[in-house]
């Protein structure tokens, strides 16, 4: 392997929305992978369902059991995604969580990024919906995850109470359906095609080194 490949810092653009199981997964293999190598990562807002509203309705084991979604197979599907969330350290609970508009929450995302804290802010916010069963709508929940990252309280109340960085949440968007990132977690390496941000560290590692 050329040494000057795996040296060379990486940008890599996620595609990811806080509600997606798979995006908590893929972050946390990631980063097992970042620990080694240069590796730049950009946190990208993409909502899975923008028609969500802002109340918590039935929780994402639920949902997941409808007909239109995995039915009758859904207890063996989650066993198996709380099993893989096992595996990466991850308490997946599904049982709690209950989905919700998400677009509050990329919008803080953003302001973290900004101030050099997205990896952090995207950390607590993943904890809080997966594994607490937050409600990420919630603007009170926002405000304490935006000051638990280390961002300053008055100006995460007033990014909250406004509509900042909704322009930025919107060009993410627009920027993953023109690359064609139709799934979260999607990885963009140094401009590239989207693949799968669900990669084992080691298939990751190698994509890092071979792009």
């Amino acid at each position: 392997m050329n040494s000057s490949r795996v040296n060379r810092m990486r940008r890599v653009d996620v595609y990811a929305d806080v509600l997606c199981p798979w995006s908590f997964i893929g972050k946390r293999r990631l980063d097992t992978v970042r620990a080694g190598m240069r590796v730049d990562v950009r946190w990208r807002s993409v909502e899975l369902d923008p028609r969500l509203g802002r109340v918590p309705g039935r929780t994402a084991a639920q949902e997941m059991a409808d007909p239109a979604w995995w039915g009758d197979a859904a207890a063996a599907r989650i066993a198996d995604l709380r099993a893989l969330g096992a595996a990466e350290g991850l308490a997946l609970n599904l049982h709690l969580a209950r989905p919700v508009n998400s677009f509050d929450a990329h919008r803080l995302l953003q302001f973290a990024a900004e101030r050099g804290r997205a990896d952090v802010m995207v950390e607590h916010l993943l904890v809080a919906y997966h594994t607490d069963g937050a409600d990420i709508a919630d603007p009170r929940v926002l405000q304490r995850l935006g000051e638990r990252a280390g961002l300053p309280a008055a100006e995460v109340m007033t990014v909250l109470a406004g509509n900042a960085y909704a322009t930025r949440v919107r060009a993410d968007e627009r920027d993953a359906a023109d690359r064609g990132a139709t799934s979260v977690p999607s990885l963009v390496i140094d401009g590239g095609s989207p693949i799968s941000g669900v990669q084992p560290p080691e298939v990751l590692r190698r994509l890092f080194a071979d792009q």
